[in-house]
Parts: structure tokens; sequence; C-alpha cells
């Protein structure tokens, strides 16, 4: 059996980030820490923690007065940071700038009286902390068929932003419907999907052409995860989304001689190791592991001020 290995996967900057965060804050202030929703959504990352000595809740309600809480990657809403300060809680923010960077691009088109299309899947945290900074405004499309019905109050006054982690292809797709119906629309100024979501993304299309099987290592929560296994899924390749490598069934590798496997934005590579050691005990023949060369993504994140020096 040959594994091939791709390359980028696994943390992005923003989930390296989002976990130095909580680890520093428990060291600096000790546990325990509050954390708002899942850091990000990996099980094997938030059991870690925890262990650490960080306590996760999806309401700032449930943190006791003064305590401290820190926001998650994925970013929360206005509403969320109103209910902080009522509790007169202590904050960190850990929200991956790239999802800060549509929470302001919300925020001004709200100001400037412009409704947005955002384009993400309706329940996904990072979606209702980006509605939550223009509530009024902002129309979410899932899909092409969305797109097509979307009904505004002024079809020239209309802007797209995206959540972060999506497909690239089926955005592109929803844009383009978007743009023959409102020829004024308004896109950002950068590609809302975020570097490591792209560039995963590409890899695993790499991987798909090449492999019989493809693995992707992550949590049914993470959209990121999801859409690297719809992606090698329509290059025509079988693929599963794996937690860990218990996960992994006997028979999806009979009669298989190449599995690619990667990792979504949240994932860690010792879980990508133990899928490639439980993958060399299946193997009915010798096995060939094709590990290429690490890629510099060129992204970090700067800490905030509370945990710097």
């Amino acid at each position: 059996m040959r594994i091939l290995l791709a390359s980028p996967r696994g943390f992005c900057a923003g989930v390296d980030r989002a976990i130095e965060i909580v680890e520093q804050a428990i060291a600096r202030f000790g546990p325990p820490v509050y954390v708002r929703h899942e850091i990000v959504h990996n099980r094997h990352v938030v059991e870690g923690l925890r262990a650490k000595g960080a306590l996760f809740v999806e309401d700032p309600a449930e943190v006791p007065e003064g305590a401290l809480l820190i926001y998650s990657a994925h970013g929360v809403s206005p509403a969320v940071r109103a209910e902080a300060a009522r509790q007169k809680l202590r904050t960190i923010d850990a929200t991956c700038p790239l999802v800060t960077k549509v929470h302001v691009e919300a925020q001004r088109f709200d100001r400037e009286g412009v409704e947005i299309a955002l384009i993400g899947h309706a329940g996904h945290v990072e979606v209702e902390g980006t509605m939550g900074h223009a509530p009024e405004r902002i129309h979410l499309v899932e899909n092409v068929e969305d797109a097509e019905r979307l009904a505004v109050q002024d079809p020239t006054r209309l802007a797209v932003l995206t959540q972060t982690t999506l497909s690239v292809d089926d955005t592109r797709d929803i844009v383009e419907v978007l743009r023959r119906g409102f020829p004024e629309i308004r896109l950002p100024r950068k590609d809302d999907i975020c570097y490591a979501t792209q560039s995963r993304q590409n890899a695993v299309k790499e991987l798909a052409d090449r492999a019989d099987l493809v693995l992707v290592v992550g949590a049914p929560e993470s959209s990121n995860s999801n859409r690297l296994v719809e992606l090698a899924r329509k290059v025509g390749t079988k693929a599963h989304l794996v937690q860990t490598a218990a996960d992994i069934e006997e028979a999806w590798v009979a009669n298989v001689s190449c599995v690619g496997v990667t990792a979504g934005a949240s994932a860690p590579e010792g879980l990508v190791e133990d899928v490639v050691t439980r993958l060399s005990e299946l193997a009915r023949d010798e096995v060939e592991i094709d590990q290429p060369e690490p890629v510099d993504e060129g992204v970090v994140f700067q800490l905030p001020s509370q945990l710097r020096g």
C-alpha cells in the first residue's frame, strides 16, 4: 500500500493562535478559564485543553461574574460581547483575524445602508457571529438556489460576504449567480475564504487525482474538513471523514493500493500520524509513505495584547 500525505494539512495560523491563547491564559491567570464555544472544532484539542483547566460554555451567562472568558476562533456577535460586559467578565478575543475582517466588512456595509448576501451554512457558529454584526441587512445564501431567488430592497445596493471555510468552487458558482442577478453587486476587496482553506482544498484535489481512497482527519462540526471530503468525492475518489484512527473501517482499504491522507485546519498532526499507523497495520503488503516537503504558508497571527510579553 502506498500512503500519500497532503501538504499543507492540519493546523492553520488562526487555530495555532487560538489554542496558544487558551494555554497561555491558563498558565498566566490560572484555571479555570472559560471559553465561549469550542475553541476550535476538534474533540481531541478541546479535551486536551479541558484537562488543563479550560471550561467550555455557549452563553456568557453561564460564567461567574468577574471570571475570564475567551471568545473562540469562530468569532462572536456583538450581542455575546454585550452579555459578557453585563456579567462584568474579563475577556480575551481568540477570533481568527480573517473572521474579524469579515465582521469589519459587515459593519461597514451596515453603516453604508448596503444589504449583504452572506454565503455560508445556517447554524454554523462563524455564520451566527457574522450575522450578528448586521442582523437587519444580512441575507443568508447557502446554495445556488438561494442565490437565484434572493430578493432585496435595492438591487443596486447589495454586497457579498462569505464564511471563511467554504468550498472555493461552490462559492464561485454562487457568486456568479449573484453577479448575473445583481450586476452592480459589491464583492469583497479581498477573498473572504481563508488562505488555509484554499491551500488545503488545492492539496486534496491533487491527492484525490492520485489516490484510490482519501481520508480526511477532522471533526463532523468542522466546515473546512467536510469541504475536503466533498472535494475528493467530486473528483470521483472515495473519501471519508475520520475523527481518529479508530474510525477507519477495514473494508474501506480492502483492495486499495493507494490512500491519500489529509487533515482539516483544526486537526493536530498527532491524529494524522495515528491514521498512518492504522493504515500500515491494515495493509496486506509492504507500505510506502509519500511525505512531501512541508509548505511554509508564511502566516503568523499576533497574540492579543493581554498575553504579550
